[in-house]
């Protein structure tokens, strides 16, 4: 059997202890001569080792302030509930969801109009390039970055229900503001995919070398045509959904999410 590289002993070594638990999350590793001396390798060797667990989201490195574990405090959305207006909402579904599970919610907005993007248009029904409002939202729970949303509202639409188009939060949420205006969302269609962030997702969720975002993009329709695109990017490390599909009332209550 071909002997692993040193890089990777130190790697599987210091992974393991964090997934035991001998490194907490927010706690600092030792510092690279400390690793040098205790695996018996160079701090080359060492420093690759600790990028292959910065690489797979594990730890993060600071200038002058060493590798910490990263902390992994997940929320759970359920995407089945979220903007269903069955359900009761004390507001828009975001701060619903987020303060009913005991975490604190804030967001900041802009609003543009904009020529649809190739992959919204045919979603929407609409010639490419054709004008749409973009309701842009950069979500956090308690201050760290959680999720970017950018929904997309034909233009037609708009005229319709023209607080679409203002700046600023809708606080009864857009899908009920839709709704008292006969605008109805009956159904929709979810995508849901994963890969690398961009650069621009990385800076504003403020993603580690090595996190995927997952992205989930939602179409929503009245009786007669797609009303709206939203396509929302979370952070792959800190997010989890889920989905309650059919009669559930065999599940555990007290069953984990």
């Amino acid at each position: 059997m071909t002997k692993q590289p040193k890089y990777r002993q130190v790697a599987d070594a210091l992974r393991r202890e964090i997934v035991n638990k001998v490194y907490r999350p927010g706690e600092r590793l030792p510092s690279e001569s400390e690793l040098s001396a205790r695996f018996d390798a160079s701090r080359n060797t060492v420093r690759s080792g600790l990028s292959q667990l910065v690489s797979e989201g594990l730890i993060s490195s600071s200038q002058g302030l060493g590798y910490e574990v990263r902390s992994h405090e997940v929320f759970e959305l359920n995407a089945s509930r979220f903007e269903n207006l069955s359900f009761p909402q004390n507001g828009d579904a975001y701060r619903t969801d987020v303060t009913n599970a005991g975490r604190r919610p804030h967001q900041t907005f802009r609003v543009e109009i904009l020529p649809a993007p190739d992959d919204v248009a045919p979603r929407l029904s609409v010639e490419a390039a054709s004008r749409t409002v973009l309701r842009f939202c950069h979500r956090f729970v308690d201050d760290v970055p959680w999720s970017t949303q950018a929904t997309y509202y034909p233009s037609w639409l708009v005229d319709q229900a023209p607080r679409l188009a203002e700046p600023g939060d809708i606080a009864e949420g857009t899908t009920r503001y839709l709704a008292g205006h006969g605008i109805t969302q009956i159904g929709y269609f979810d995508e849901i995919a994963t890969r690398m962030p961009t650069p621009d997702e990385a800076r504003l969720l403020e993603i580690g070398a090595g996190v995927p975002v997952l992205l989930w993009t939602r179409t929503g329709y009245s009786e007669e045509q797609p009303i709206r695109c939203t396509i929302t990017t979370f952070r792959g490390d800190l997010n989890r959904m889920n989905y309650e599909i059919g009669d559930l009332s065999a599940r555990p209550e007290n069953e984990p999410q």
